[in-house]
């Protein structure tokens, strides 16, 4: 395992994809390789990529990457894929739009397979951006599938939450009902070549002028760009470089990956005890207590109180 994480390190990509598959698989090794890689990390700018199906996300996130390494950055793009619901495997779309970076040795792509997870991730995504951030990437860019109001789950794993939109599919107002601007660092009308982008643009100015925000704090840019072509992902580029240079001087970086790895630990602390409790699923004293709630014996919480203390 000491040998595949410095190989890992050192930007293998057989490794790399290694290291992720285990995550993903939730391997038995996988706290031996969460030990030996968290010395290595902290150094990559996470930036999440999020919005409605049909928006481009994937698009972008090509035009992004060829943006990014123009300026000599490694590239590390994590995409959630719909899982397949023969395999539960991703079912790659995002493979297709991104074969233009396949032979790129500065890029890593990974397609990650929601699994039925909430909030368009992966629940192994923290552990696979960990991977991605030891190999030596400068940025890291998380494509969730496209989910709708569920996306805003995303801003909790990145530093900087970009939100895509189209003309066409719905003005400022429902993307304040979806949840999304109060998430979003940079918003992004992509498909500005269509009709109605400048109308677009304005009511999300309009919309995000009405919101509280503490002196001082970021103003999100609205931005047009044309992914297909690659008008106007240069400036996207430079508004992320912007907001990560106010992230570090304010403070705020630290603050939001503190509160990241908050929520890690809590989840896998979650997880283990769920992990407990389904070992209980037949137990005696499982039974036991439901057979006293049905009977009025005790209340529902004082079974789950005894339940608890017993483990």
């Amino acid at each position: 395992m000491a040998e595949l994480v410095e190989r890992a390190r050192a930007a293998e990509p057989r490794a790399v994809a290694r290291l992720i598959s285990l995550v993903e698989d939730r391997s038995p090794l996988l706290r031996e390789v969460s030990a030996a890689l968290t010395p290595h990390v902290g150094r990559a700018h996470i930036v999440g990529l999020t919005g409605s199906p049909g928006v481009g996300k994937s698009t972008s996130t090509s035009a992004l990457v060829s943006a990014l390494r123009a300026t000599g950055q490694r590239v590390g793009v994590l995409a959630v894929d719909p899982s397949s619901p023969f395999s539960g495997g991703a079912l790659l779309g995002d493979r297709i739009r991104m074969q233009d970076h396949a032979l790129d040795d500065g890029v890593f792509i990974r397609s990650m397979a929601s699994r039925g997870h909430l909030g368009g991730l992966s629940a192994t995504a923290p552990q696979a951006l960990r991977v991605l951030d030891a190999a030596g990437c400068d940025v890291i860019l998380v494509e969730t599938v496209g989910v709708g109001q569920s996306e805003v789950e995303v801003a909790g794993l990145v530093d900087t939450t970009l939100v895509l939109l189209a003309p066409g599919m719905g003005d400022g107002i429902q993307a304040a009902k979806a949840g999304i601007l109060e998430i979003g660092d940079l918003f992004v009308v992509n498909k500005a070549d269509r009709d109605g982008a400048a109308t677009t643009r304005r009511e999300l100015r309009a919309v995000i002028a009405m919101t509280d925000r503490a002196d001082g704090a970021w103003k999100p840019p609205i931005l047009l760009t044309t992914a297909t072509t690659g008008e106007g992902v240069a400036e996207v580029v430079d508004e992320i470089a912007a907001h990560k240079a106010h992230l570090d001087q304010s403070g705020e970086l630290t603050r939001r990956r503190l509160a990241r790895i908050r929520r890690e630990i809590e989840g896998l602390a979650l997880a283990d005890v769920q992990s407990r409790f389904s070992h209980l699923s037949a137990d005696v004293r499982l039974d036991t207590l439901a057979e006293q709630v049905l009977s009025g014996q005790a209340d529902p919480f004082a079974a789950a109180e005894s339940l608890v203390e017993s483990l």
